[in-house]
């Protein structure tokens, strides 16, 4: 008992802070109860909910041990995506309306991880490997989905005709829901089931990293399971100071959706760096491209149900500049991959466009 609780103390904390926050103590993520306050209250609540992400990423990762590739990487992009539709499904319901949210947030996903994540993986990969590989086709598989989800969901919003209250018809948003679904069931078919050995470069893929004492499936479950609950019931009280710091500051807009991208693809971006480093590109181009597209394809249903069933506002379409880098991006990921190799010269391609996202948040 005792090393369980002090491996799993996280756990712990986390439902303490969570009867804390239920009990009244979300008084103290007002603004109005006192910088102090307020700003110990908000840093204890990000640790926590860091620090139990990057639980869930652990407990998944012993999974993703047992039960192999690809349903391992699958199992952890899920489990990532998750949380992310998670905080945004509880800003969009927490304080003013943010109708943009959830669409900075998949670009924020999108610029973060085919930008800036692949763009650092690569370029260390590159100098400490020079040229590394990668399986083609299981790339290849991931960019099919990714470019029409990308491009139905975040441009094509912008010349579809709204009413006066802004909302998309009826017929449009349901096509995209279900275009949406269908299109990842089909993928997952293909990742899981018909052609899972696109997705393991045996020539490259070593043991995973060590891992501590692995428990049997149903411990691991239990506690990945744990640890989500534990997020998804402080994921409200996480959107309050999110929401009241862009509110407050003026801060730009797509600030709020670079931030919940970062916190959750933070412990994902580490492993996927890891396993470039250790040679295992084709595992961290899994990571990379699987949360991409989980990204889009769950986001997008979870975020227009709710705005149907809530009446709350809500913009898909990317701006001008915004769409200009989205298509940039697409189309440099698009040539990196045709080679199926890699080296430093894609990776500092990648990290241009990254910098001139971050660059262009604050014009």
């Amino acid at each position: 008992m005792t090393a369980f609780l002090k491996r799993e103390h996280i756990l712990i904390f986390g439902m303490l802070l969570v009867v804390f926050l239920k009990l009244g103590g979300d008084s103290f993520l007002a603004t109005t109860s006192g910088i102090v306050a307020y700003s110990f209250t908000t840093l204890v609540l990000f640790g926590i909910v860091l620090a139990a992400i990057f639980a869930v990423v652990r407990h998944s990762d012993a999974l993703a041990i047992k039960l192999g590739d690809p349903y391992g990487t699958l199992l952890l992009t899920l489990s990532v995506i998750i949380l992310e539709v998670v905080m945004i499904s509880s800003v969009m319901l927490t304080g003013d309306a943010n109708p943009v949210l959830a669409r900075d947030t998949m670009f924020a996903v999108i610029m973060a991880v085919l930008n800036g994540l692949l763009g650092i993986g690569l370029v260390l990969g590159g100098l400490r490997y020079h040229t590394q590989t990668f399986s083609r086709e299981g790339i290849t598989s991931y960019m099919v989905a990714i470019i029409p989800l990308s491009v139905l969901c975040l441009i094509l919003p912008n010349f579809i005709p709204t009413n006066s209250a802004g909302a998309m018809p009826l017929i449009f948003t349901i096509a995209l829901v279900v275009v949406s679904i269908a299109l990842y069931a089909v993928f997952l078919y293909t990742q899981t089931k018909s052609h899972s050995y696109f997705f393991v470069d045996a020539k490259n893929e070593d043991e995973h990293e060590a891992h501590g004492p692995l428990k049997s499936n149903l411990y691991h479950f239990l506690l990945l399971v744990g640890y989500l609950a534990v997020i998804i019931l402080l994921a409200k009280n996480l959107a309050m100071p999110i929401d009241h710091g862009i509110s407050n500051l003026g801060a730009p807009a797509a600030l709020g959706g670079l931030i919940v991208a970062l916190l959750v693809l933070a412990p994902e971006g580490l492993g996927g760096v890891k396993a470039i480093m250790k040679n295992q590109l084709q595992r961290a181009m899994n990571l990379f491209f699987g949360s991409v597209l989980a990204s889009i394809a769950l986001t997008v249903p979870t975020v227009l149900v709710i705005s149907s069933l809530m009446a709350e506002p809500i913009t898909l379409g990317l701006g001008a500049i915004d769409t200009t880098l989205l298509i940039a991006t697409l189309l440099a990921t698009s040539v990196s991959v045709v080679s199926a190799k890699t080296n430093v010269l894609n990776g500092v391609s990648h990290l241009i466009l990254f910098t001139m996202y971050l660059v262009l948040i604050f014009v």
